[in-house]
């Protein structure tokens, strides 16, 4: 899973899934793009230990929900690292906990658009290029959620349902021209957005998980590795759970 040669750009990469994910890919060759939002300070030290190790990163500052901020990013990576061959879309929206009866329209709205333009315009900003050299891979974040719906979580499940058949669109209608689009679906990952639940909460899911134990961001940048790979050159359009087994499509 050598990715040597080539240039990866990993949304929402300042922590958490992105940074284990931005790490893993560089530490296998590839030059990475850290893209940021308001996080510039975590994002200057995964680009640190990138380089540490001898790797090639550069962070990105871009709201992803912005149309001309990705062009802009897309426009800044290509020139200080080469057009893209990888698009990890990590970044995620915030949004309550909230169950349905007593959500706000404005913050499920939020989430929902908020979470199709961070994918929508990063995928307008680098697959042209990608289509233009007939190779690239997408890799989109989702979650175990979007299949198997938790309460209170009804913005996320929604949000990340759309996503996954927006990947299945793009995986059909890009395939003929050599590029690639699939979806990780994290289980319950222990990072910086699952540090409010409960010690409780936490091992009651290790518990019911064949593996029994609590994702890693490490286990999800191992999947997206592997997507990005050409040991994956024949996969598109799939959904990857990964989640210890917890959930078996």
């Amino acid at each position: 899973m050598h990715m040597k040669g080539k240039v990866a750009v990993v949304t929402g990469g300042s922590r958490g899934i992105g940074a284990a994910t931005a790490k893993r890919l560089a530490r296998h060759g590839a030059a990475v793009a850290v893209n940021y939002f308001r996080s510039e300070t975590a994002a200057a030290e995964v680009v640190a230990a990138i380089r540490e190790i001898g790797g090639t990163a550069i962070a990105v500052q871009a709201d992803v929900r912005d149309a001309l901020q990705c062009e802009a990013m897309a426009a800044e990576v290509k020139g200080a690292l080469g057009p893209a061959d990888v698009l990890v879309l990590n970044a995620s929206i915030s949004f309550p906990v909230v169950p349905f009866l007593q959500f706000p329209w404005p913050e499920f709205e939020a989430k929902l658009t908020g979470e199709l333009k961070a994918a929508f315009f990063c995928c307008k900003a680098f697959v042209p290029a990608m289509v233009e050299r007939r190779k690239g891979s997408v890799i989109a974040i989702s979650s175990g959620l979007s299949r198997h719906p938790g309460e209170g979580f009804c913005a996320h499940s929604t949000a990340k349902s759309g996503l996954d058949a927006f990947v299945k669109s793009l995986a059909l209608e890009l395939g003929p021209s050599g590029v690639r689009v699939n979806v990780v679906a994290p289980g319950l990952t222990l990072t910086d957005a699952t540090s409010w639940l409960s010690q409780k909460d936490k091992d009651g899911t290790a518990q019911m998980t064949p593996l029994r134990r609590n994702g890693l961001p490490e286990d999800v940048a191992g999947a997206v590795l592997f997507l990005a790979s050409e040991e994956a050159c024949f996969i598109t359009g799939t959904y990857l759970p990964v989640s210890g087994g917890i959930q078996m499509p």
